[in-house]
């Protein structure tokens, strides 16, 4: 990677996993969150540039409903959170993209609104999708409660007593997001205006600053109300107890075509994970103070299992594994010789007994005591796709050939004659203009599929190549066969960009699109995945984590 300085790190080529191994969809859906999670590059940067945090607007009446301000202050910008409370009736309360109304709608906005300019946002942030906003916003996102858990706190805080920590366990979150939409979604900035920002660099920057302020404003609405309803008797929410509440998310397949859409930014992702992962491993000794640290990840991992809950057959079958991985870790590591050579390269390969979730767990244990090694790396994980877009029409056809064989022999043995592995297209929904998944040999709309197949748009590419003359320019080619420059480009990214494809047959009748999914959303730093279904599931952000009026515990 361009952004690694060779003199400052040794040679680590030979412990980097195989892109063949690592892209996998079995294996990128058991990912977890990791010192380079998005959040946490966030809160680092905010920890170590200390951004001061105020509350300068909380006009909520005692229905809660109205307006509040949060401002984060920074070295050179400061960023606003503004949110609007709502009283929704529960018979509105929907997860679903295509609902109408929220219990709370929230934009982040660069700088500090003026009053104008929240009378113009009142106008637009409550109706999402059906108002507009300007390019002094850079994110918009929605809100429901959990009504459950949101009432039992309510209840609590107004009788004087602290919410039952199992009801809050159960959960974990007093309100979920529907939508984060940034980067000029509904006329909000486009992430070229904010890209060359230190602080918005990194990868989701933004929209992980607006989860994190809308997580504080969780707190204040549920206290907020608690006040009301009690007087007198009430009492604030526990310090430990607000640390055990995130912000849950429910997404869909809107998200899980990304991976596939920005294969030069996901190489970067995965790159710097695996370069991360390979400079741990090459260590030739673990000094007192990072086994201290791992071990107590592995504890905090082993808690974070049992938290952990879902009914969903396939994450029942994880969480048994993952359970169990874990408590061998922890057998494992009480008879562990430290003292040997390379002992966390040992430990890596021990762990690979282990289930994938097992080993990827493992994965994020072995970067957790080491910031010195893994946090410089998270400079690498933007990208500028542009640079990847042009094709070098002057490499022969064989050059081309050469390529699929060698990158993509896992597209090329796909017997795409069979049903089974053409039984799925991916097309836009015309309601809502988002990714949806349709049945090929079931449904109609396969004339509108998205080039999302790659193994089978590979595997033509390849049939076609080898019809002309192989020392024919790909230019030539392309003027007689413009329907593979999609693939062409792909193809030339792969000698330079090695985790760029995601190694499976997405359009396959048994592919899950939850495992594409769960790899994004690790990279965002989400935990406690509970899938509803193969194409939806529920998450939490920022549990755990400091508020922003404690940022100075941020690790």
């Amino acid at each position: 990677m361009s952004c690694i300085d060779p003199d400052l790190y040794q040679d680590v080529s030979a412990y980097r996993r195989d892109p063949e191994t690592v892209m996998r969809l079995d294996r990128m859906g058991s990912a977890h969150p990791s010192r380079l999670s998005f959040l946490r590059i966030l809160l680092r940067r905010i920890q170590a540039e200390g951004w001061q945090f105020s509350r300068p607007v909380w006009d909520v009446d005692a229905q809660g409903v109205g307006r509040a301000v949060y401002e984060m202050k920074g070295p050179e910008r400061t960023y606003s959170l503004v949110a609007f409370a709502h009283d929704l009736p529960d018979d509105m309360r929907s997860d679903r993209v295509i609902a109408t109304a929220w219990d709370a709608t929230f934009t982040l906005f660069d700088g500090m609104p003026t009053p104008q300019d929240l009378d113009r946002l009142a106008q637009n942030v409550p109706y999402q999708e059906a108002g507009r906003v300007s390019q002094n916003e850079l994110c918009l996102s929605r809100a429901n409660r959990s009504v459950r858990l949101f009432s039992h706190v309510v209840d609590r805080l107004s009788q004087g007593q602290q919410p039952d920590t199992s009801e809050v366990d159960s959960v974990g979150y007093l309100m979920r997001t529907t939508a984060v939409y940034g980067s000029g979604k509904f006329g909000a900035a486009d992430r070229v205006q904010i890209a060359e920002r230190s602080e918005l660099s990194a990868p989701f920057q933004a929209e992980m600053l607006s989860v994190w302020l809308i997580r504080a404003f969780t707190i204040d609405i549920v206290e907020h109300l608690a006040r009301i309803k009690g007087g007198d008797r009430f009492v604030p929410l526990d310090t430990a107890i607000k640390r055990r509440l995130g912000v849950g998310n429910s997404t869909g397949l809107g998200m899980a075509p990304f991976l596939v859409k920005h294969p030069m930014l996901i190489n970067n992702w995965m790159m710097a994970k695996e370069e991360a992962l390979a400079r741990v491993r090459a260590q030739s000794h673990a000094s007192n103070a990072t086994i201290a640290a791992f071990k107590a990840a592995l504890d905090d991992a082993i808690e974070n299992a049992k938290a952990w809950s879902s009914q969903h057959p396939i994450q029942v079958h994880k969480l048994d594994d993952l359970r169990r991985d874990l408590g061998a870790a922890k057998t494992y590591v009480e008879g562990f010789d430290w003292a040997q050579d390379t002992p966390w390269n040992v430990l890596w390969d021990w762990s690979q007994s282990l289930s994938l979730e097992g080993q990827e767990a493992i994965v994020s244990l072995l970067l957790e005591p080491h910031s010195d090694l893994v946090d410089g790396l998270s400079t690498c994980m933007s990208a500028d796709e542009h640079k990847g877009f042009r094709i070098d029409g002057t490499k022969s056809v064989q050059s081309q050939i050469d390529t699929l064989q060698t990158y993509y022999q896992w597209a090329l043995n796909v017997d795409f004659d069979n049903p089974e592995n053409d039984a799925r297209f991916w097309y836009v929904s015309e309601e809502k203009l988002e990714p949806r998944l349709g049945e090929r040999y079931q449904e109609e709309g396969a004339e509108l599929e998205q080039p999302l197949g790659t193994s089978k748009l590979a595997q033509a590419y390849y049939n076609d190549l080898k019809t002309v003359d192989p020392s024919d320019t790909l230019a030539a080619f392309l003027l007689t066969h413009p329907e593979h420059r999609l693939m062409a480009r792909r193809a030339q990214l792969l000698g330079s960009y090695p985790f760029a494809e995601v190694r499976d047959n997405l359009i396959a009748h048994d592919m899950l699109p939850i495992n594409l999914m769960r790899c994004k959303l690790a990279f965002f730093g989400a935990t406690h995945f509970d899938p509803r279904s193969d194409k939806w599931v529920r998450i939490s952000l920022f549990q755990g984590q400091p508020y922003p009026n404690e940022i100075h515990d941020v690790s």
